[in-house]
């Protein structure tokens, strides 16, 4: 019988985000676009995951060969607050110890282009990470991708769904690529060395 353990284990690896053209460059999308590189780096293709209502990649991240980390990439397609129905079905799944899955999402206390990474803790108003803790506790890894708060007065939910700025589109592409890198370093080295490398 082939028992799976932490170690055999995959990571999950979920960037938050909503689905549908209309958000894809939204502030409140760049856990989807960290999500998206990732697959891009391991070469493989989102596809839908059975009945879990999410897509996901599953690759090796890390050393090539049996060196490297089982990952499985997660896009939840529920909408930002229902994102916990889908990571649990996939975390029942795949047998994914709490602590081998990552939240990749957008952070409004941290300035744009500033990454925190951390395990456990609050949901500090995110609907996404509110949802998945409700859904499995929290003691799951966060990489948090600082966005900054919204100007003079206009509402948090307007701010995260807007696009990007221009002047923030200048460096959304090294902030992405960074983001990516902090969630490999995570999987393959310890949180304690990726916060190390990445923490800002």
């Amino acid at each position: 019988m082939d028992v799976t353990t932490p170690a055999t284990a995959p990571w999950l690896i979920v960037g938050l985000g909503n689905p549908g053209p209309e958000y894809a460059m939204n502030r409140h999308n760049i856990g989807f676009m960290v999500a998206d590189l990732l697959a891009e780096r391991i070469g493989g293709r989102f596809k839908r995951a059975g009945k879990a209502q999410a897509q996901v990649v599953e690759g090796r991240t890390g050393p090539v060969g049996p060196a490297g980390r089982r990952v499985v990439l997660v896009k939840p397609m529920s909408y930002m607050n229902l994102s916990g129905g889908p990571v649990n079905a996939l975390r029942d799944f795949y047998k994914v110890p709490t602590a081998q899955i990552v939240a990749v999402h957008d952070e409004l206390d941290i300035d744009y282009g500033t990454l925190r990474l951390k395990l456990g803790g609050g949901d500090n108003g995110h609907n996404g990470l509110k949802s998945m803790t409700k859904a499995m506790g929290p003691d799951y890894h966060r990489v948090r991708c600082g966005i900054g708060r919204p100007p003079g007065r206009m509402q948090v939910a307007d701010f995260v769904l807007k696009d990007f700025s221009s002047a923030e589109r200048k460096e959304l592409d090294w902030f992405v690529d960074r983001a990516a890198d902090a969630v490999e370093c995570l999987v393959t080295e310890g949180l304690e060395r990726a916060q190390g490398s990445y923490n800002s």
